[in-house]
């Protein structure tokens, strides 16, 4: 007995997947489904808050007839928990590169029904582009990395300030260089006529001191993980290029 047509399979098997595009956002989740055939309807499914718990009702809801459900939404601010969350579901989840995103000349229009429903209309389409998603131990390296760099910033921001403060109050460090471990100890033999000048250099001296404690207890942390070789191959140096040095 001959089996189905390849055409007919192929309908069939393309009829029983429904791609999902999800807007998200810090509080609400804007869905979009496409039918899986070409041409098929696209249709804005509805908002649901983002929440563990009313995501696990969506993924039942949407796969209660068994249909495949391959997922996708954009990389943001929200982090990589709502991929590893639709993975645990049992669903084929990407996180596309919102820069790569096809758009049409001259469309503008951006709400979240917008998005979603373009979300999984390029997504059935096979148009989108999909970034690297960390697991749970990467993301959290990445997060040290970055608390490490703002340590740093904000390190050098103060001891600018500093440096500016008291140049115009006539107060120069006569060393060579003001960033050595010197330079705060002299801080504390500054004297000014006015007590609020003397507050401005206590204040300034004591940020100073709390963001190099910051910084050194983030370079103890750091240092031990990277003997990790997983994690010693971290991508951060994109995201903080001054440290590729001690991330390779």
């Amino acid at each position: 007995m001959a089996g189905p047509e390849p055409q007919e399979w192929e309908r069939d098997h393309l009829q029983n997947i429904m791609f999902v595009g999800l807007d998200v956002h810090k509080a609400t989740i804007s869905v979009a489904l496409a039918q899986g055939e070409r041409g098929g309807e696209v249709r804005h499914w509805g908002t649901i808050p983002n929440r563990a718990d009313h995501l696990r009702k969506l993924s039942d809801k949407l796969g209660s007839d068994g249909r495949q459900l391959p997922v996708c939404h954009e990389a943001g601010p929200c982090g990589d928990g709502l991929h590893r969350q639709l993975t645990e579901l049992g669903h084929d989840c990407v996180v596309i590169a919102p820069s790569r995103v096809p758009v049409k000349a001259g469309d503008r229009v951006k709400t979240d029904r917008r998005d979603a429903l373009m979300l999984a209309k390029l997504h059935r389409a096979g148009e989108l582009t999909a970034v690297r998603v960390r697991d749970a131990a990467h993301e959290a390296m990445r997060d040290l990395v970055r608390a490490q760099a703002t340590s740093g910033r904000v390190t050098g921001k103060v001891l600018q300030h500093l440096q500016g403060f008291g140049l115009r109050h006539g107060r120069i460090y006569p060393g060579k260089k003001g960033w050595t471990k010197a330079y705060p100890h002299r801080l504390t033999t500054v004297r000014f006529e006015h007590p609020a000048r003397l507050c401005c250099t206590n204040s300034m001296r004591d940020s100073s001191c709390e963001s190099s404690v910051v910084a050194g207890r983030h370079e103890q942390t750091h240092t031990p993980r990277l003997q990790d070789q997983e994690l010693a191959g971290l991508e951060c140096s994109a995201q903080a290029p001054w440290l590729a040095g001690d991330l390779v």
